[in-house]
């Protein structure tokens, strides 16, 4: 998932932004009770979202995976005053764990949090967005984005993760590999799509950014 060597990798992460205590402590609960940890957007990539939330200061985002809540929080923190983030997973589990980190930000009221098929879920949000995040089950992403798009404010972003899967999408596709088959075709869809203009960051396991025109 790294793309540069591991020490200047190291050398970026420390001397970017510092991971807030909450996510902090919210990293080390889902290590130790959580499957696959790994899935955390993680402080660098967290401190990045951060970031670009701040820059785009949307009033509505709808986060696509929730798992343990790291990336909601980090994406609310550049959300407007009175904006509202909708964040759906579908595994009900999580969602106790998630609340509460959600009620011990600043931002509890302002998330709203559903269990379920995304797909069955986003036609049933009545608004639009100024910036939405994908990282949920990949073979889902081409579907999402069509689900999405229409749902988009002008100028509004959408960020998607994991889009260079370990650097799979340049090996041959082996069979039955359907999440980077899908990966492979969600990438194709962001590049030819007339309706948006992307920019793939080498960023962890890869980053793409979507401006809606």
């Amino acid at each position: 998932m790294h793309f540069i060597p591991e020490a200047l990798d190291a050398y970026v992460v420390a001397h970017s932004e510092n991971e807030p205590d909450l996510l902090k402590a919210l990293t080390r609960e889902t290590y130790q009770k959580i499957l696959q940890p790994r899935m955390l957007s993680g402080h660098y990539q967290g401190r990045l979202l951060s970031m670009l939330s701040k820059l785009i200061r949307p009033k509505t985002i709808l986060e696509i995976g929730t798992y343990t809540g790291y990336s909601a929080l980090c994406l609310a923190e550049g959300m407007q005053k009175e904006g509202e983030l909708h964040t759906i997973d579908i595994n009900e589990e999580l969602h106790d764990f998630q609340r509460k980190y959600f009620d011990a930000s600043e931002y509890g009221k302002q998330i709203h949090q559903y269990t379920g098929d995304a797909l069955a879920i986003i036609p049933t949000l009545e608004t639009t967005f100024d910036l939405v995040f994908i990282d949920a089950d990949k073979p889902n992403y081409p579907a999402y984005f069509h689900a999405i798009i229409d749902k988009m404010r002008p100028n509004g972003i959408i960020l998607s993760d994991n889009v260079l899967w370990s650097g799979k999408v340049l090996e041959p596709l082996q069979k039955n590999d359907i999440s980077t088959e899908a990966l492979i075709e969600y990438n194709t869809l962001l590049k030819e799509d007339p309706r948006i203009e992307t920019v793939v960051l080498p960023i962890r396991d890869g980053l793409t950014i979507s401006r809606v025109k």
